[in-house]
């Protein structure tokens, strides 16, 4: 089988469906992780997953049911917790070590074969069916819906919050409407490079964006239009060198970061060039 028909086999082509829905909510919600200053909440709600996903698979259950209770548990006991912006991490670290201690207790119980639970791990992008296709386009339109509907006070929240707040603006309700989003975009995202690899498709595109241009709107798409790029790329030479598809996109989206910062270290020299 070549390419051209390797490219138009149908698990392939589910898997550019998911990788699109993905990346768009992954790179929306992604600003605003790095704009607020919260990756650590995004990588532990990640993590958090894993237990979810372990505790379901003993249950008997589909492990996204797992993952959705848990990451959006997690969120809302950080939100609640008090772990926003410029406050401790605490609430985030203690919530990590626990899950990860429940993950490991599930798996210990369960006594049959957890290729489900592991594949959570590294994701599965290439096996994903026509229903789970259908599932993450529906959560990811979900998110991109909500952040196009709470963009200006969620951003202005993010940017001054002292501000915000007397304007009448609830800290703790925005936390936890965004930790919420972030849950359910962690879980979406888990399905195409899995726990261990999910924190740089969040962070590594807007990171990047962030990077080269100061204005939120533009560094809201280019963060979008990055994770996109990654995701595709990715799924693509994993198809076609082969190897696991989440260290392509992974990798693809880490080196666009580093790009970025090359990029403004040569454009800041060339201003001081000019300027001196």
């Amino acid at each position: 089988m070549n390419l051209a028909q390797l490219l138009t086999t149908s698990f392939v082509e589910h898997a550019y469906y998911a990788v699109t829905a993905v990346a768009l909510a992954a790179g929306a919600m992604g600003f605003f992780v790095v704009l607020r200053r919260q990756a650590f909440a995004a990588h532990a709600i990640g993590h958090v997953g894993f237990a979810g996903a372990a505790g379901a698979v003993w249950l008997g259950l589909s492990p996204i049911v797992g993952l959705l209770v848990f990451c959006l548990g997690a969120g809302l006991l950080i939100g609640l917790g008090g772990a926003s912006l410029g406050e401790s991490d605490t609430v985030v670290g203690v919530t990590l070590t626990a899950s990860l201690g429940l993950g490991v207790l599930f798996i210990s119980l369960y006594s049959g074969y957890a290729n489900a639970t592991y594949s959570i791990l590294f994701g599965q992008i290439l096996g994903v069916s026509w229903g789970e296709v259908g599932l993450v386009a529906t959560l990811s339109f979900a998110v991109l819906l909500a952040v196009s509907l709470t963009y200006r006070p969620l951003l202005f929240a993010s940017v001054d919050a002292q501000s915000a707040a007397a304007r009448g603006l609830s800290l703790r309700a925005t936390s936890l409407m965004f930790l919420s989003l972030l849950a359910v975009t962690t879980v979406v995202a888990i399905q195409i490079v899995g726990v261990l690899l999910v924190f740089s498709l969040l962070v590594a595109p807007a990171a990047a964006a962030q990077v080269l241009t100061s204005r939120p709107l533009h560094a809201l798409a280019l963060s979008m239009g990055v994770a996109l790029w990654s995701a595709w790329l990715g799924l693509f030479l994993g198809v076609w060198i082969g190897g696991p598809v989440s260290f392509w996109i992974t990798a693809l989206a880490s080196s666009a970061y580093l790009v970025a910062r090359l990029v403004d270290s040569t454009r800041t020299r060339q201003v001081r060039r000019v300027s001196a």
